[in-house]
């Protein structure tokens, strides 16, 4: 039997050529994947850098609006605590205004109601010490004089206790008599709301019930 071969010769020659360079290609084609791959994972890497760098410099943004949001309201609190603090000092000023007020008249008050009868002032002068007075006067009696420190000392607007400086007899004539001229040296003082005492009654023996016996 003939066999005929009926392939073409340079058909014959082609596959032969493919056969030949087929690892090369397949190297070529691995190193090419593999390169792609490569690529593709930096792009990634690289755009999830740039997506992960734009959310960090929004949030540097949002963060700076912050600072500057919370500074306001620092220097806001500041402000406010400066006008407090100057109205403090107001209030403070115009609660000492009012004591300096009616602190003379209460104190000449008392001075007043003080007075027991045949003695009088001459003169009234305050010291460098806060609240002291010095009061000059003549009494007719060493006994008026007693009796004026003793009611400066129990009205309660005065510390105890208030010192006789000096007292001195002059003659002031010859109807008048022997004057006790006086420097007294008393401090004044805000007295205080007077405590109310429970008034409690005498508690009497217990009735007894009253029999009769025929």
């Amino acid at each position: 039997m003939i066999k005929v071969n009926l392939l073409n010769p340079a058909r014959r020659s082609v596959k032969k050529k493919a056969a030949a360079f087929a690892p090369g290609q397949k190297m070529a084609a691995a190193c090419a994947i593999i390169l792609v791959g490569t690529a593709g994972v930096i792009g990634w890497r690289y755009w999830n850098l740039s997506r992960e760098s734009g959310r960090l410099d929004q949030e540097i943004v949002a963060a700076q609006q912050e600072t500057a949001r919370l500074h306001s309201v620092i220097v806001q609190m500041q402000q406010f605590e400066q006008r407090r603090a100057q109205l403090q000092q107001r209030v403070a000023l115009i609660e000492q205004l009012r004591k300096d007020q009616t602190g003379p008249v209460h104190m000449l008050d008392q001075i007043s109601r003080a007075l027991p009868p045949m003695v009088w002032l001459t003169e009234l002068k305050q010291t460098q010490t806060p609240n002291e007075v010095l009061i000059d006067g003549r009494s007719g009696t060493l006994t008026g004089l007693s009796d004026f420190v003793g009611s400066l000392e129990t009205s309660g607007y005065f510390k105890r206790s208030v010192e006789i400086v000096s007292s001195t007899t002059e003659t002031a004539s010859a109807q008048q008599g022997d004057l006790i001229k006086f420097q007294i040296r008393a401090i004044f003082q805000q007295a205080s709301p007077p405590k109310v005492a429970e008034a409690v009654g005498p508690i009497g023996p217990a009735r007894q019930g009253q029999g009769g016996t025929d």
